[in-house]
């Protein structure tokens, strides 16, 4: 079994470099020297004992990743890419929990995370209300915060990484807009957050910088209480059978994400409307499974990968550096064509 002397005389570094690189403290090593350490590591199979690190240092390898519910495939997707992706290039494992968007959940699976020596977290969520997260990082929690911009007036450093929902929201009206239709819809669960006010936004900005008349509006279904698929694909398809047995529908619906769209589709079926002839739909989130139902789901990607790899990068970094001044990162999403959206009827 290699021991830490191995991988500094492998690495040609010394054993408290090796160390440090165990720690994370980058801000003491050069970055080249800082990857021949961690190539050492992997080459040798170099696995420090966990106990005896927690002991030294009071925190564990691991990060704290708090989701709205794993069964929703979006959550799902994200909690799997992090996890790869913090063992691959930290050695951390990840711990996961389910909050369902429960201010109280989250605030006391933070002090949970502290409890364990958990020193970082990961928050997928999109409440208004941050106060919980930064009485986390009071307590010396590190915070990377995903799908909300940050509070600027905040005392503490939470780092913030999230897709333009602003831009996603556009560039799905864009498209409809631009295949003919004139009154559009975003379709959504009752309650606002963050994300969705900002995709909302996008959507009523693409209308209003058309250059014909476009009638747009906001169709909300009940309440969402568990995150879960099945649940998002119900409240989609009840929606889309009240859309599609009223007599004034929109031709065009942008649905706030992928799932909803699903049963959205299944709604407008069921109510005797077909997808893209009679209405066109698009999604947002762009699941793996959006290429494969019928009609194939035109959707907003978002660009996952580098949004995962930013939030690891910056929660481990901040392990390092807490006082560092808080990061506000913001990538963008493309269109994925497929086959829901068409020209509206009598367009053709």
């Amino acid at each position: 079994m290699a021991t830490i002397q191995d991988v500094a005389r492998l690495a040609g570094v010394s054993v408290s470099s090796v160390s440090n690189v165990l720690n994370e403290k980058r801000d003491r090593l050069r970055p080249e020297t800082f990857d021949k350490v961690l190539a050492a590591i992997e080459k040798l199979d170099y696995r420090p004992s966990r106990a005896a690190r927690q002991l030294k240092t009071g925190r564990t390898s691991m990060i704290g990743l708090l989701v709205s519910s794993t069964a929703n495939p979006f959550m799902g997707q994200i909690a799997a890419a992090i996890e790869a992706y913090a063992q691959r290039r930290y050695g951390y494992r990840v711990l996961l929990c389910n909050t369902q968007r429960d201010r109280r959940q989250e605030a006391s699976m933070f002090q949970d995370l502290v409890d364990f020596g958990v020193g970082a977290a990961i928050l997928i969520s999109s409440l208004a209300d941050e106060r919980h997260v930064e009485d986390a990082v009071r307590r010396g929690l590190a915070v990377v915060s995903y799908d909300r911009g940050g509070n600027p007036d905040s005392s503490v450093p939470i780092d913030h990484v999230q897709p333009d929902n602003i831009e996603a929201g556009r560039l799905a009206a864009a498209h409809l807009i631009q295949h003919g239709h004139r009154h559009l819809a975003f379709a959504m669960p009752a309650g606002m957050t963050i994300s969705r006010q900002a995709k909302i936004d996008g959507f009523r900005m693409a209308a209003a910088n058309a250059q014909v008349p476009v009638r747009t509006e906001v169709i909300e279904g009940r309440s969402i209480t568990m995150y879960g698929d099945s649940e998002l694909g119900k409240v989609g398809f009840e929606l889309g059978q009240k859309i599609g047995r009223s007599a004034s529908a929109p031709t065009g619906i942008v649905v706030v994400n992928d799932m909803m769209a699903f049963g959205l589709m299944a709604g407008l079926r069921d109510a005797g409307k077909r997808t893209p002839e009679d209405v066109s739909v698009i999604g947002m989130d762009d699941f793996a499974i959006s290429h494969y139902i019928w009609p194939a789901l035109t959707s907003v990607a978002m660009p996952i990968d580098d949004m995962v790899r930013t939030m690891v990068d910056c929660a481990i970094a901040r392990l390092s550096d807490p006082s560092a001044a808080a990061s506000e990162l913001v990538f963008t999403p493309t269109l994925i064509e497929r086959q829901s959206v068409a020209c509206p009827p009598g367009a053709r």
